[in-house]
């Protein structure tokens, strides 16, 4: 058996963060709960939500204008459709987890892990933990949960998850 193996001879594999692409998400994820709430998305907004400087969020939203994820001129900032996909998924993950640990695991809940786990959620693991959760459509801070595939099949077939 090599190092790094389990019982099973399969190799345990480690994964280093992309720190770059979590602070994207974090970004449009901030930028979404800001226009969710109806406020307007500007430099100072976006600094305070994320308690970093102004010239930090200015240099963030050139990044992301030029990977058209967010429109930003001298007129504001708003998402790209991409951007706003973006967005949606990473409050959708946090919130699913925000519920887990409330309403399932009976656990407080801590935002700082929820936020170093949601990055690394796929799809189909949202879509799991949002059918094992019943769907729900309210975090424990009464804030809607965006809709997932998984949600949209459900509605279709009816309540029981049935064909009607």
């Amino acid at each position: 058996m090599r190092d790094g193996d389990d019982e099973n001879g399969s190799e345990e594999r480690l994964f280093v963060g992309t720190a770059e692409a979590e602070h994207v998400e974090m970004y449009l994820k901030a930028i979404w709960h800001i226009k969710e709430r109806g406020g307007d998305v500007k430099i100072t907004s976006i600094a305070d939500m994320l308690h970093v400087k102004q010239p930090s969020v200015v240099q963030m939203l050139k990044k992301l204008n030029a990977k058209r994820l967010v429109n930003y001129n001298k007129a504001g900032v708003r998402l790209t459709d991409e951007g706003e996909k973006i967005g949606a998924s990473m409050m959708r993950n946090s919130r699913l987890l925000e519920v887990l640990m409330h309403n399932a695991l009976k656990v407080e809940i801590n935002e700082e892990m929820v936020c170093g786990i949601e990055h690394h959620m796929d799809k189909q693991f949202t879509d799991a933990l949002c059918t094992m959760l019943d769907h729900p459509r309210l975090c424990p801070h009464d804030n809607a949960i965006p809709m997932g595939e998984c949600c949209l099949s459900r509605d279709d077939a009816g309540e029981d998850g049935k064909a009607d």
